[in-house]
């Protein structure tokens, strides 16, 4: 089934940065089983900027506002304001922990629009720079590496530092030089248009699914990818509530079960109802703007995130996930990163030997169920791992 974007979805401005066709899906025979059948989307094989991944899709909505002759949503999230840059971004702006993926694709960015690119790395985020036994390759390889590659200015920020929580100063700073600076939070989430990338993936995998001809109800029964910042989550139930809206009122069609969307969370210093509350408000954030009607339309029986892998820390490959990414390489060929998607894989194994499963292909009389892994990149980070 193809579906064409909502018109509103349709209308609001993006700027390509992706390839041209979808990343691909490509099938994991080795890990899977006889009645459930894996697949990868490889968002990190999305696009030709440095180190693909997730976030290039949420920047696709942003550029055009960056370009804009008066940018409206380059400030700080903590001090928000309507005055607009008096003309296109000069600096794109961002933060991230040490080995930010997002903070490499920003910074990709900024080189591709003829920018400049400034990142703050956070040493206090997570626990990724206290567990390295050597504290100073962790600081100067991996993604900090390819972030000073790419030309971007790299600031670090100390455990405590007030420009970690806000900043605004670091805006001002650049703007008393003549710059015109764009914020863009970290993870890209807290950005008004943040969520409507992954809104638009929906389509694309939908598409996809009708290509490989999948077995069982003929579509992805089980989604597993990150949640981090939590756009990518609320941005793909924003979009598969928006799909099935529209199926419904294309005429007679059978009821399907809803999706199992499960985000899986990879720190953790907040609760989990915290992330719940979150993925929920950017998910009805971007139905809104895809063109559901009312937030109603979206609740929070609609989020399901799961907090069993976390691990230790944020950014710590703990022995159960380093387990998990070491399966996934040996028998599929297929690298994972250290601080997302070899959680992701963890939650998914694990998932697939629990009985929750099986018991929801016997439920819905299904002889095979079909498990979509969303790969998010961040494959660079591991030569900080070593």
């Amino acid at each position: 089934m193809t579906l064409p974007y909502p018109e509103v979805l349709a209308k609001t401005p993006r700027h390509p940065i992706l390839y041209s066709h979808p990343s691909p899906i490509h099938p994991l025979p080795a890990i899977s089983h006889p009645r459930i059948s894996i697949f990868a989307k490889r968002e990190d094989q999305s696009a030709p900027l440095a180190c693909a991944g997730n976030k290039y899709r949420k920047l696709e909505y942003i550029v055009p506002d960056i370009l804009s002759n008066s940018p409206k949503y380059h400030y700080h999230e903590n001090h928000p304001t309507e005055t607009r840059l008096p003309g296109p971004a000069t600096t794109l702006v961002t933060e991230g922990a040490i080995q930010s993926n997002h903070t490499v694709q920003v910074a990709a960015l900024a080189r591709s629009l003829g920018l400049k690119a400034l990142v703050l790395l956070h040493r206090g985020t997570g626990g990724g720079l206290r567990a390295a036994r050597d504290k100073e390759e962790f600081m100067r390889s991996g993604n900090v590496q390819i972030n000073r590659l790419l030309g971007a200015e790299v600031r670090v920020c100390q455990e405590g530092d007030p420009i970690a929580a806000d900043a605004s100063p670091v805006l001002q700073e650049l703007s008393a030089k003549g710059e015109y600076p764009y914020w863009i939070p970290g993870g890209a989430s807290l950005h008004a248009l943040g969520g409507l990338g992954y809104a638009r993936a929906t389509f694309e995998i939908v598409a996809q699914e009708s290509e490989i001809q999948l077995g069982g109800s003929g579509r992805f029964d089980y989604i597993f990818v990150a949640c981090g910042s939590g756009s990518t989550v609320g941005g793909l139930i924003a979009g598969f509530k928006m799909i099935e809206k529209l199926r419904m009122a294309s005429g007679p069609v059978d009821r399907l079960p809803s999706r199992n969307i499960i985000g899986v969370l990879n720190s953790p210093t907040k609760p989990r109802s915290y992330h719940e509350e979150r993925v929920l408000r950017f998910a009805k954030s971007a139905g809104l703007m895809i063109g559901l009607e009312n937030e109603s339309d979206i609740s929070m029986d609609d989020v399901r995130l799961e907090d069993r892998f976390v691990g230790t820390a944020y950014g710590v490959l703990d022995a159960a996930s380093k387990e998990a990414l070491e399966i996934i390489a040996q028998k599929e060929g297929l690298i994972l990163d250290p601080v997302y998607t070899a959680k992701v894989a963890r939650c998914m194994l694990q998932l697939t030997k629990e009985d929750e499963i099986s018991t929801w292909a016997c439920e819905h009389d299904s002889d095979t169920v079909n498990i979509l892994f969303i790969h998010t990149g961040g494959q660079t980070a591991l030569g900080a791992y070593a």
